[in-house]
C-alpha cells in the first residue's frame, strides 16, 4: 500500500489497498490545480475547486490508518530506532529535493528578484528546509513556515505525529484512542470557528499551532479506523469513490458555513471515506492506474511548489488574462506529474533502495 504522508511510496507489506492509493494521487493532483487556481482566483468563492487545501487533512487521515496497519504490530519488533530510519527513508529524500528545487527556482526566478532580499538568510532558509525546522521569513509571500516548499509545514506535522505515534499512540487502547478523538474534533471545531476557515490554517508562521490541531484530528481518526475495524464493504471502486472525495475538495466556498461545514467534513466524511475506500478493490483494469496514482502522489506534493512561486511571480509581473493563466494551469498541471514521475523513477526510488540496504537490510526490518 502507496504510504503518502501529508501529506502524500509503498508500504509492501500485507495486503495493498489499492484504491487508497488512486486516492492520494487524486488528492495530489487537486492540490496543484488549486494552487494554480487560488493566484488566477484569489476569490475562493470563485473557485470551482476551493476546498482543496482539505486535501491535506484527508492525507493526514489516511496517515494515521496506514502507519496503524503497517507498524501496529511490527513497531513492538523493530522497535523505534528502525522505525524512524524506515519513516526518515521514505519521506526525508523527497524532503531534501523539494528544498533544493526550492531554492534553485527561488534565486533563478525569471520575474522576480526577491530572493535578492534574503541573500544573508539564504543559507538558513535551505538548512532549514532541509532539517525540517520551521522558519518563517519572507512576509511578502504569506510567511510559509518553509518558503522554499511551503507544502513542507505538512511534513513537520507529519514527522511529529510519527514521533508522537512511536513513543505514546501505540501503547493506546480503543478507550483512551477514542477520547482522544473525541477531544481532537472539539479542539478542530474550535480552530476552525476561530480561523473562519482551515485553509488559512498552519502553513503560516502565524498559524503554526493551528497546524498541529488540523492533524491531530484526522492522524488519530485514520488509526482508529484501522483498529477498530471500520472497513466497509462494498463495490464501489475507484471512480466512485474517487467522485466522493472530489465532492469534498469542490464544494462551493462560503464564508459563512466554512467554520461549520470544513471540519464536518474532516470529522466525519474523510473517516467513512477511508473506510469506503479500503473496502473496495480495484479491478485488474485500474489497478495499475491506482497504484501509479499513489506512487506519484508524493513526489507531485513535494516538487510542484517552486513553480507556483514562478506562476505568482509571472502573474504580479505581468498580469496576464484569465484565459492566458488557464492555459498555464492546463498545461502545467500535467508538465508537474510527469516531473513527479521523473523524480519518483529516478531519484526518490533508487535514493531509498540503496538507503534501506545500508541501514535497514542487517536490522529485523529488513523485510519491510
Amino acid at each position: 500500500m502507496s504510504d503518502h504522508t501529508t501529506g502524500p511510496g509503498a508500504l509492501d507489506t500485507k495486503q495493498h489497498y489499492e484504491i487508497l492509493d488512486g486516492l492520494r494521487g487524486v488528492a495530489a493532483i487537486a492540490v496543484v490545480i488549486f494552487h494554480f487556481m487560488e493566484i488566477a482566483i484569489p476569490d475562493y468563492k470563485e473557485s470551482f475547486i476551493a476546498h482543496a487545501y482539505l486535501a491535506v487533512d484527508f492525507f493526514f487521515c489516511l496517515s494515521g490508518f496506514v502507519i496503524a496497519y503497517a507498524y501496529d504490530s511490527r513497531l513492538p519488533v523493530i522497535g523505534r530506532i528502525s522505525f524512524f530510519k524506515l519513516r526518515l527513508i521514505r519521506l526525508h529524500p523527497l524532503v531534501i529535493v523539494g528544498t533544493v528545487l526550492g531554492i534553485v527556482l527561488f534565486v533563478f526566478d525569471p520575474f522576480s528578484d526577491l530572493w535578492l532580499k534574503y541573500t544573508d538568510r539564504l543559507l538558513v532558509m535551505f538548512v532549514a528546509g532541509c532539517l525540517m525546522i520551521p522558519y518563517p521569513v519572507v512576509r511578502e509571500r504569506f510567511f510559509n513556515l518553509f518558503h522554499l516548499n511551503a507544502p513542507a509545514w505538512s511534513l513537520f506535522w507529519e514527522y511529529i505525529a510519527n514521533i508522537v505515534y512511536a513513543f505514546i499512540l501505540i501503547r493506546l487502547g480503543k478507550k483512551v484512542l477514542w477520547a482522544l478523538v473525541v477531544l481532537a474534533a472539539v479542539a478542530l471545531f474550535w480552530q476552525a470557528y476561530q480561523a473562519k476557515f482551515l485553509g488559512g490554517v498552519g502553513f503560516s508562521g502565524d498559524t503554526f499551532w493551528g497546524g498541529g490541531i488540523r492533524a491531530l484530528y484526522p492522524f488519530l481518526a485514520g488509526i482508529l479506523v484501522y483498529r477498530s475495524g471500520y472497513i466497509i464493504k462494498s463495490g464501489l471502486g475507484f471512480l466512485i469513490t474517487a467522485a466522493l472525495l472530489l465532492a469534498a475538495l469542490m464544494f462551493p466556498f462560503s464564508p459563512a458555513y466554512n467554520p461549520v461545514a470544513e471540519p464536518i467534513v474532516v470529522v466525519f466524511y474523510f473517516p467513512l471515506l477511508v473506510a469506503l475506500g479500503a473496502g473496495t478493490n480495484a479491478g485488474s483494469r485500474i489497478r495499475k492506474i491506482c497504484q501509479l496514482s499513489g506512487d506519484i502522489s508524493y513526489p507531485l506534493y513535494m516538487v510542484h511548489y517552486p513553480f507556483i512561486w514562478i506562476f505568482l511571480s509571472y502573474v504580479e509581473k505581468y498580469k496576464p488574462t484569465l484565459l492566458h493563466m488557464s492555459i498555464i494551469t492546463a498545461v502545467g498541471t500535467p508538465l508537474l506529474i510527469a516531473l513527479a514521475y521523473g523524480v519518483l523513477v529516478f531519484i526518490d526510488i533508487p535514493v531509498r533502495r540503496y538507503l534501506k540496504s545500508k541501514l535497514i537490510d542487517s536490522s529485523p526490518a529488513a523485510t519491510h
